[in-house]
């Protein structure tokens, strides 16, 4: 009996005829007014039914390579000059590093000749004293200044909460990625943003420091009272600490709150609410004050960014630091020995998952080239060149759970525990379980500030808290 061909394999034989006929048009190995081969010629060439190949030409036609001519073939289109389709595609600025993004726009740019990728750059995080990221997206999508969007799942959480979804293309769903990085961008069923990459947040130490104090490395039962001895036995004072992160990030802070918990067996749908009549989210507040009042353990230094962080991991002034694998690409070519473990933990394991993607602008005027190019990010070519040329994860399973395939890929500077992000999904969180909006997120995190710093006590942290909620509450 013959066995039944996978569906992976039929596609990615029909992607590879689509990008070995788009090839051979753009070198001209098939000039222009010339036809390319019959389609059974290519349904044999390429193992494939007259029916998928039929497929694959539609698709040439609609990016306008060839044009379909009833009962005479398919002829390849003559050029338009000189003249490229412009997608303007917005950024973060550290989406270089992340991403290898220049990289990947010089292959997409192979691959469609006829489109120029231009960047537009913004800060990777929201504004810290206002839910602002919603008004600059508006500003570029609502004037026509961006064709695509690179953002994450917490401003994507910001953008259907401003009811601003509305200004992105509705994206199909791909089968081959995991689920958990799908779900975060879709609203009312629709999903608006391609997933990219993704990371948990996790603990990166020095493994040369945990040597020289004769200590056994972190793992998944480490909790945050283990890390204050650890982190005791393994500071050197004036030389180096045993702690470090940049605490006021959107992406630091809210896992202690998410660690806190009256039941430790909670579901990620109940996870700690900020807004409960226990409060049970101080329980990570008093933890984060007791690790960053300590000055043997924790440097006072006032980090501006987690570049710092990373700066002081890299010089061994800090021996322990939460990261993530986008910042890990930091170190890819560097020589230090480090390795990763889940963080530690506090009621509950619990860290936050950050998901980069791309959306659509719903007024876009290149829409077609725009969707070449999320696409393009999606597939497998792409994403198996994030993995060979950074340590952060692809979105697609089969790709983000393989070897790199590249020498280069390699030779980067890669954690002993890379593969270990599988074991945590159960601990994935998502800023919205703190049932905070993220303008209520905001109004804590200032809050929160006050209460580290010792200017407002607990009381005074809960009154005030509770009176920023009333005035987010609709009357």
């Amino acid at each position: 009996m013959k066995s039944k061909i996978s569906r992976k394999t039929f596609q990615s034989r029909l992607d590879e005829m689509v990008l070995r006929l788009r090839q051979d048009i753009a070198n001209a190995r098939y000039a222009p007014g010339s036809y390319l081969p019959a389609e059974s010629a290519l349904a044999e060439q390429f193992h494939l039914s007259n029916k998928s190949v039929r497929k694959g030409l539609e698709q040439l036609a609609e990016e306008g390579l060839i044009h379909k001519i009833n009962r005479v073939g398919n002829r390849v289109a003559e050029p338009i000059g000189q003249r490229k389709t412009i997608v303007t595609m917005g950024c973060p600025s550290i989406i270089e590093r992340d991403l290898e993004m220049a990289r990947l726009i010089a292959d997409f740019q192979e691959q469609y000749p006829w489109i120029e990728v231009r960047t537009v750059t913004y800060a990777a995080e929201s504004s810290a004293a206002s839910s602002s990221f919603d008004k600059m997206a508006r500003s570029y999508l609502e004037n026509g200044l961006m064709d695509v969007m690179v953002l994450n799942n917490s401003q994507f959480q910001e953008m259907v909460e401003a009811d601003a979804v509305n200004l992105f293309e509705p994206l199909p769903i791909n089968g081959e990625m995991y689920p958990f990085v799908m779900s975060p961008f879709t609203d009312n069923g629709e999903m608006y943003v391609q997933p990219v990459a993704f990371s948990p947040i996790i603990l990166c130490y020095n493994r040369q420091h945990f040597r020289e104090g004769g200590l056994l490395e972190p793992d998944s039962s480490w909790t945050w009272s283990d890390v204050l001895q650890i982190s005791d036995r393994i500071s050197k004072p004036e030389d180096r600490y045993g702690l470090y992160f940049h605490l006021l990030s959107e992406n630091r802070w809210p896992i202690f709150l998410l660690q806190s918990a009256a039941n430790a067996d909670a579901s990620a749908d109940t996870n700690a609410n900020a807004s409960s009549p226990d409060h049970e989210w101080l329980n990570g507040a008093r933890v984060v004050q007791e690790i960053t009042q300590n000055r043997r353990i924790y440097p006072g230094y006032i980090t501006e960014s987690r570049d710092d962080v990373n700066t002081l991991f890299l010089q061994g002034k800090v021996s322990m630091i939460m990261s993530s694998y986008f910042s890990m690409n930091e170190f890819k070519q560097a020589s230090i020995d480090y390795d990763i473990s889940p963080l530690p933990y506090l009621d509950r394991p619990a860290t936050l998952l950050i998901i980069l993607g791309m959306a659509i602008s719903r007024s876009s005027k290149n829409k077609e080239a725009a969707k070449l190019l999320t696409s393009y990010l999606a597939s497998h070519r792409a994403q198996q060149q994030l993995r060979d040329m950074t340590l952060s994860i692809p979105v697609v399973k089969t790709i983000a759970e393989q070897r790199p395939s590249s020498a280069a890929g390699n030779e980067l500077n890669r954690p002993a525990h890379e593969a270990m992000f599988r074991e945590l999904f159960p601990t994935f969180r998502l800023h919205k379980h703190l049932q905070l909006t993220v303008a209520e997120q905001h109004a804590l995190r200032n809050l929160l500030k006050r209460f580290w710093s010792g200017i407002i006590d607990e009381k005074m942290l809960i009154d005030e808290f509770t009176q920023l909620q009333q005035s987010f509450t609709p009357q």
